[in-house]
C-alpha cells in the first residue's frame, strides 16, 4: 500500500513538471499567429489610408509650357502700311478665319541732333540765334523740354553727317552737340484668335508670302498688344 501511494505521488509530480513545460510551448505557439494577424490589420489600414489619400489629392495643374501655350497668339505681319494689313485681313476672313488688326509701336532707326545748349538766359539764346543766321546758318530756337532755350542745328540721319556738321561750328567758334533720336513708327498685324489657330499654318504663310512679300508668321504673347481702335 505504501508503494502504491508513493507510486501515485511521484506519477502526479512527473505530470505537474510535464504540464509546466507543454504551457510555454502553447503560448509560444498562439503569439506568432496573434502577430501574423496583427500586421495583417496593419497593411490593410495602410492600403485603405493610401486610397484615400489618392482620392484626396487635387488634379496636377498645367505644366508652364502649356500655360505659355494658352498666353500666345499667332500673329501675321508686320506691315508698314494700315492698308495692307486690311488687305490681308479680307483675304483671311474669307477663309473663315477670325483676326483682329492690332497695331505695335516699332523702333525705325536713329536720328541725330545737332544743338547748342541754352545760355544763362533766353535773350542770350537769342542774340546768338542772330548771329548764327547772319552767318548763313541754319538754326532755330527750341521752345520746350530739357533744351527749352538752346538752338536746333538740324537733324540728320547718319552721325557721320551729324560729327561733320559739329566739326564746321567748332572752326567758326561754336561748340555744338549731338543728341540721338529714337525714330518710331507704328507696325500693323493681324493678330488670330485662338478658334483659327489651327488654320493659320506654315502652309498658308507660304501661300500668302506670294501677294504679301513682307509677310511673317510669328507667335507672341497676346496681351503685350494693342487693338486699335
Amino acid at each position: 500500500m505504501r508503494w502504491f501511494f508513493l507510486f501515485l505521488l511521484v506519477l502526479n509530480v512527473f505530470y505537474f513538471v510535464w504540464h509546466q513545460q507543454q504551457t510555454p510551448l502553447r503560448a509560444k505557439e498562439i503569439a506568432p499567429l496573434s502577430l501574423y494577424h496583427g500586421e495583417q490589420k496593419n497593411i490593410r489600414l495602410l492600403s485603405e489610408s493610401a486610397d484615400a489619400s489618392m482620392r484626396r489629392q487635387p488634379e496636377a495643374a498645367p505644366s508652364s509650357g502649356a500655360a505659355q501655350q494658352n498666353g500666345a497668339c499667332i500673329y501675321f505681319g508686320p506691315f508698314a502700311e494700315e492698308r495692307r494689313a486690311k488687305s490681308l485681313e479680307q483675304r483671311l476672313t474669307t477663309l473663315d478665319m477670325r483676326v483682329s488688326l492690332q497695331a505695335v509701336d516699332a523702333s525705325a532707326g536713329t536720328d541725330f541732333w545737332v544743338y547748342l545748349p541754352p545760355l544763362a538766359s533766353r535773350q542770350a539764346s537769342l542774340w546768338q540765334l542772330r548771329e548764327l543766321q547772319a552767318r548763313k546758318i541754319d538754326s532755330y530756337i527750341i521752345t520746350e523740354g530739357d533744351l527749352a532755350d538752346g538752338i536746333s542745328l538740324g537733324i540728320f540721319q547718319t552721325k557721320d553727317s551729324a560729327d561733320a556738321v559739329v566739326l564746321r561750328l567748332k572752326s567758326a567758334g561754336y561748340e555744338a552737340q549731338v543728341r540721338e533720336l529714337t525714330r518710331n513708327q507704328h507696325d500693323f498685324w493681324l493678330q488670330v484668335a485662338p478658334e483659327s489657330g489651327r488654320l493659320a499654318d506654315d502652309a498658308l504663310a507660304r501661300q500668302l508670302v506670294v501677294d504679301f512679300p513682307e509677310l511673317q508668321r510669328q507667335i507672341m504673347p497676346c496681351k503685350n498688344v494693342a487693338t486699335t481702335q
